[in-house]
Parts: C-alpha cells; sequence; structure tokens
C-alpha cells in the first residue's frame, strides 16, 4: 500500500539500494514506474524534511521518449503538464509533502544556472 495513497506527485523516485549510485536509483525507478530507459543526471541533492522524515532527496532530469507506459501497481495517473499547469496544480491538486519542496528547490536551482 503506498504511503501517500490518492495523492499527486511531482517526481518519480524511490529509495536508493545500497551501493547504488543517485542516478542508478533514479534510472531504476524510472523504468520500474513508466516503463523508460533514459540516462538520468543528477541536478543537485537536498535535506527533504517533509513527509515521514528528514531524508536525502536527488532531482535528475532525463530526456524521455513521448511513450510512456506506466506500472499500475506504481502509478494510477501520469501526464505532461506545462510548467505553468503544475504551479497550478501545485495550488489546487493535493501533492506528496514532498512535492511542492522539490519544484520549488528545482526552478531555483533553474534560474541559478541561467
Amino acid at each position: 500500500m503506498s504511503r501517500f495513497s490518492g495523492l499527486y506527485e511531482v517526481e518519480v523516485g524511490g529509495a536508493a539500494n545500497v551501493g547504488e549510485s543517485y542516478e542508478q536509483a533514479a534510472a531504476r525507478e524510472l523504468a520500474e514506474e513508466l516503463g523508460i530507459r533514459a540516462l538520468p543526471r543528477l541536478l543537485f541533492t537536498f535535506i527533504n524534511r517533509s513527509g515521514l522524515s528528514p531524508h536525502w532527496l536527488g532531482v535528475h532530469e532525463a530526456v524521455v521518449p513521448d511513450a510512456v507506459v506506466p506500472d499500475p501497481d506504481e502509478v494510477a495517473w501520469h501526464g505532461w503538464l506545462t510548467e505553468p499547469e503544475l504551479g497550478s496544480a501545485l495550488l489546487e491538486w493535493r501533492f506528496t509533502p514532498d512535492s511542492h519542496e522539490a519544484f520549488s528547490r528545482y526552478l531555483a536551482f533553474r534560474s541559478a544556472q541561467s
């Protein structure tokens, strides 16, 4: 059973296994959850203090194909949203506790890169 059943999630992810890099874990989770084979690139890490307990979170980017085949045991719904659509959804829909922080940190990171 999902810890956050019925909530939306900005990220695809899960815990890294012992000895697994952030990139390896992200690639594994993309394959498990969305059926995507991609090479994620780690952008940054941070201590996420929202959710059940503090934990390190790695934010990645990856080029993915248009065809996504989500695992129904992992994903109830998926969709592509533009940045403004996602910003609106974060205000209107119920998201997991870490979604807001991860997205705002991503936007700050991207802005600092400009």
